[in-house]
């Protein structure tokens, strides 16, 4: 059976995502492997920002504020990386989609194995419209762990 030599995980800084990005450093320690933590985010101009700085309160500011929204989420999640034992980690902020932005991050990362969370599969816009992991293990062409987190 071959190992992995790169595993990537998406993380939008929910607890959820939090839940398969722990499982991914696990396994990338587990196989010796490279973790590439993928935060996808959409470029929002001045008063987006301030707007949805207001909304979502001072406890996620971090997710609208900086270089790119995504900067904040990476950083907790190579937090938790670490914690799990990984210490070949890259983080990757790239603007767009999450499904199109984790099926580049997976081609030019050389992904092993994309590591996704399962929120999303049971509500009803996951159902009509698809869901990130429904859409990702569709598209991915590598192994895809749809971890349990809700």
């Amino acid at each position: 059976m071959a190992s992995y030599d790169n595993v990537l995980v998406g993380t939008d800084g929910s607890k959820s995502s939090f839940k398969a990005v722990d499982r991914a450093a696990r396994l990338a320690v587990d196989a010796g492997a490279t973790l590439h933590l993928v935060s996808a985010y959409r470029e929002m101009s001045s008063r987006e920002r301030a707007r949805a700085a207001d909304q979502l309160g001072n406890d996620m500011a971090y997710k609208v504020e900086g270089a790119t929204p995504a900067e904040g989420v990476l950083a907790d999640a190579e937090d938790i990386a670490a914690k799990a034992g990984a210490t070949k980690i890259r983080k990757h902020a790239i603007a767009g989609d999450p499904v199109d932005v984790l099926i580049e991050a997976v081609e030019t990362s050389k992904a092993d194995v994309l590591v996704v969370g399962n929120r999303g599969l049971n509500s009803l816009a996951g159902r009509l419209l698809g869901s990130v992991p429904q859409n990702v293990s569709h598209r991915a062409a590598c192994d895809v762990l749809i971890v349990h987190t809700t």
